[in-house]
């Protein structure tokens, strides 16, 4: 689709994070340190899942995936944030915003549905494990990753298509260092006010009714191990704890931003920022700090590719 036709506004301008050096720098060297360990925290779970043969399972192959599109999200909009940093003019292009956009949704979209068949693996682990390994087979697995990435592009395709034929003739400052929709349809030369409606109650019921999904799930599960084996409840707590914590995480920004009714500018950044930073690097530490299985395939990992340096 053209958009040139649609926008007189070339670039969009970013009003960043703050104008004070002081947090500027520190903004700069905490963001940096986060976004790398995200990086590495998310490629050492990927690359431990792929290459170790005990973590061959369906609940390995869904927190790999899972970590993928943590690489995904958190380098959407960090990169351009850190080193927009100490720039005074941060501007975007107007297809550079929309692809921004794109990313964002269709990454997050996916990782809710990955997140709610996490749920369902380990529904089926603890009340069924007899049947586990026949109802979460390989197919299984693989049809609900097409399955969630499929959805993740739908929706972020149906959102799109709200905006990219809007009239944006001025003003183009958005307070913000990232795309989004709800500022951006702001900025529309037209009366945008159902549209506004439309978009944000579109996440937000998608946001609320995943995570309100979820908890159901876990309490579902907890409910149910508690009738056949009170001594199980333990158990099946300290495997939920970790996933109840990431969806915590992962929702609680994305409910903000869509249903709080009375916007803060200052919290809103603080709470993206926490989104688009802090939650990819607390996944893989929340994941594996119980995890026997998977801190020994690190460690593992870690030896092999030591001694591979050694060598060569």
């Amino acid at each position: 689709m053209d958009v040139s036709n649609h926008s007189v506004v070339p670039t969009f301008v970013f009003l960043g994070l703050s104008n004070s050096w002081g947090i500027q720098l520190l903004l700069f060297f905490f963001s940096s340190m986060f976004y790398v360990a995200s990086l590495m925290g998310n490629l050492l779970i990927v690359f431990s899942v792929t290459y170790d043969p005990h973590l061959h399972s369906p609940m390995y192959f869904l927190l790999a995936n899972l970590s993928f599109l943590d690489l995904g999200g958190c380098s959407v909009a960090t990169p351009r944030m850190i080193y927009d940093l100490f720039r005074k003019h941060k501007a975007i292009s107007f297809e550079g915003c929309i692809t921004q956009i794109f990313f964002i949704h269709a990454i997050g979209d996916t990782e809710m549905v990955l997140l709610t068949a996490m749920a369902f693996d380990r529904y089926i682990a603890i009340c069924k494990p007899l049947h586990y390994l026949t109802i979460m087979s390989p197919q299984m697995c693989i049809l609900i990753l097409i399955t969630s990435w499929i959805l993740g592009f739908i929706h972020s395709v149906a959102q799109l298509a709200f905006v990219v034929d809007l009239p944006f003739c001025g003003p183009n400052i958005l307070d913000s260092f990232y795309c989004d929709l709800p500022q951006l349809i702001k900025l529309a030369c037209t009366d945008t006010n159902r549209l506004e409606f439309i978009v944000t109650a579109n996440s937000g019921l998608v946001s609320v009714g995943s995570c309100f999904i979820l908890i159901i799930s876990y309490i579902f599960i907890l409910v149910t191990v508690q009738k056949h084996s009170s001594s199980g409840l333990s158990k099946a707590l300290s495997t939920l704890s970790a996933h109840v914590t990431v969806v915590v995480l992962f929702f609680g920004p994305l409910i903000f931003f869509y249903t709080w009714p009375f916007p803060s500018s200052h919290l809103d950044k603080f709470l993206a920022i926490f989104d688009a930073v802090l939650t990819p690097f607390l996944n893989p530490v929340i994941y594996t700090f119980r995890n026997k299985e998977m801190k020994a395939a690190m460690k593992k990992l870690c030896h092999q590719f030591v001694n591979y340096r050694k060598l060569s």
